[in-house]
């Protein structure tokens, strides 16, 4: 038997694109004799939908669209995820998997496991499945299930989420073959544990395993694909491509399939993921073109790589807006890299309009000394300038802050947070060195070298530098990835060795800025916890 794994990229609430790009790969499987093609969990409405699921008339245009699809390959055999309107008790619908085949449905099969933690918050939404069965295709007996269906193995995760333990009630069954739709999210290192927790579930059974594995990005969430194919030994027969669609067609008979070759270093994952993310962005919200103010440092430097490496320098245009405050060597080097990158780049001094806010606001002000607020009419007048040219040209403006910045608040709300999508505020700063020293290879070293070694600095005061008001980012990161993604108390960190005065100011920073992040455009996601839907921390709170 010949299976195709079909990779695909789909939106959230696309059913007609979605069942297009299907279409089309059913006709290239086919092509190449595959006897059954296996694409990814929801695929026909895209995941995660969320609320759309509860518009009236969503899930039935989505069942009109999978019967078309159906009727129009009524000789192929495919198994596709979607939504099941099933029974009159809870929630009336399942995250399902369908058997198509003969141009109708033969056979579903409903989620059982609804992951309720981090970004996942399936059980609003679905009800879930009672059973697991297998089905019959050709001499073999298949076992399907979806995504978190197989993250039950307590030995493997050091924990246990769920009673149900779909996998094993299928191998009681006979299976012969598990086949696992997913859309799993990306974060650095989760392909190669989901990969890993596949070989210990093919180590328990004994049995073949295929996953097909959701690519592409829709909204903060980014989907890696990565779809491949175990033997009933655990060796893999087939691998497919990361952050592209892809057709991985496995010969079960042969034991063969091409594998694909992943990246080495944690920058090419993280730079590739945010090249997708930030080109399905764009896409998905309906621009072609996208703005960013260009400062001469690093931040908006990676940036500004990052989305001509998604989108083509054609679509990126670089905006200069320097001040009192701002070097020569930052002008320098800003319009020294829109260059190197063939990337529109503008000018626009905000010298006239800071000294008008000073002159209006000179009466109500005296008396108190100059302080961090004419440090954010400085970024204010610069988010609105960013702001008029996203309106007159159509291009997304883009947001510059890293995740160390975000974290502590060093940002001016308004200002620098002004934006539709924040690329690389799930990057700490010491990773945002790493990865465009990485990227800057590709562009030929378009970032200028004194961009690195500069000391940063917002140039809003005179020869300021972050390091004066936060700890120096190799003490920062470690602090923020302490308490965000590890989650740990003030107590262990100083226990750890940490610092106690940093510690201590970091952590009243980060509760403190949280209104700031709820206002802040959308991030891209790359760590086990980013800032956005999958940290739900409240504004008003009392301290630790």
């Amino acid at each position: 038997m010949k299976v195709a794994l079909a990779q695909i990229n789909t939106s959230m609430g696309a059913i007609s694109e979605n069942c297009a790009r299907m279409d089309r790969f059913l006709r290239e499987a086919r092509s190449k004799g595959a006897d059954l093609t296996i694409f990814p969990e929801l695929a026909v409405i895209g995941y995660p939908p969320k609320d759309l699921l509860d518009q009236q008339g969503f899930m039935q245009r989505g069942q009109e669209a999978l019967e078309k699809l159906a009727s129009h390959h009524a000789d192929q055999n495919f198994i596709v995820g979607g939504v099941e309107a099933k029974g009159q008790k809870g929630i009336g619908r399942f995250n399902s998997a369908f058997l198509i085949s003969q141009g109708k449905i033969l056979f579903s099969q409903p989620k059982q496991l609804l992951p309720t933690y981090d970004i996942f918050d399936e059980a609003r939404y679905f009800d879930s499945g009672e059973e697991s069965n297998v089905f019959s295709l050709g001499h073999l007996k298949v076992g399907l299930t979806i995504c978190e269906d197989i993250w039950t193995d307590e030995e493997f995760l050091g924990k246990s989420l769920y009673q149900k333990r779909p996998i094993q009630s299928l191998n009681q069954q006979g299976a012969d073959l598990f086949i696992n739709l997913s859309a799993s999210p990306f974060h650095l290192g989760k392909p190669e544990t989901l990969f890993r927790l596949a070989q210990k579930t093919v180590s328990v059974t004994g049995k073949p395993f295929l996953l097909v594995n959701l690519v592409g990005g829709n909204d903060e969430i980014l989907f890696h694909g990565g779809s491949f194919a175990l033997d009933h030994r655990g060796k893999l027969l087939g691998r497919a491509k990361v952050f592209q669609e892809d057709l991985l067609v496995i010969d079960l008979d042969k034991s063969s399939g091409k594998i694909e070759t992943w990246p080495e270093k944690e920058e090419v994952w993280n730079y590739q993921a945010l090249a997708m993310g930030l080109h399905d962005y764009v896409k998905k919200t309906g621009f072609s073109k996208v703005l960013l103010g260009l400062s001469g440092g690093i931040d908006s430097s990676l940036v500004a790589l990052l989305a001509a490496q998604a989108l083509g320098p054609k679509n990126v245009m670089g905006v200069s807006m320097p001040s009192r405050y701002t070097s020569q060597e930052s002008q320098e080097d800003a319009e020294s890299q829109a260059k190197a990158m063939g990337i529109d780049f503008v000018t626009l001094p905000i010298e006239p309009m800071f000294r008008s806010f000073e002159e209006s606001l000179e009466g109500v002000f005296k008396g108190f000394p100059r302080d961090v607020t004419e440090e954010n009419i400085q970024a204010r007048i610069r988010g609105n300038l960013l702001m008029a040219l996203s309106n007159k040209f159509r291009a997304l403006l883009l947001s510059t802050g890293n995740k160390s910045e975000l974290a502590v608040g060093y940002c001016t709300q308004y200002g620098d947070l002004t934006g539709g999508l924040a690329v690389i505020s799930d990057l700490p700063k010491q990773s945002v060195y790493r990865m465009a020293r990485e990227l800057n290879q590709k562009w030929n070293q378009a970032i200028p070298e004194r961009v690195f070694v500069r000391p940063p600095t917002a140039e809003l005061a005179p020869n300021q530098k972050d390091q004066d008001s936060l700890p120096p980012y190799d003490v920062l990161d470690m602090i923020v990835n302490a308490y965000i993604e590890d989650q740990q108390s003030i107590a262990s960190m100083v226990q750890s060795g940490m610092d106690p005065h940093w510690v201590e100011k970091v952590v009243m920073m980060i509760d403190r800025n949280e209104f700031k992040r709820r206002q802040a455009p959308p991030g891209l996601r790359l760590t086990s916890k980013a800032f956005g839907i999958g940290r739900r921390m409240p504004v008003a709170r009392g301290a630790l």
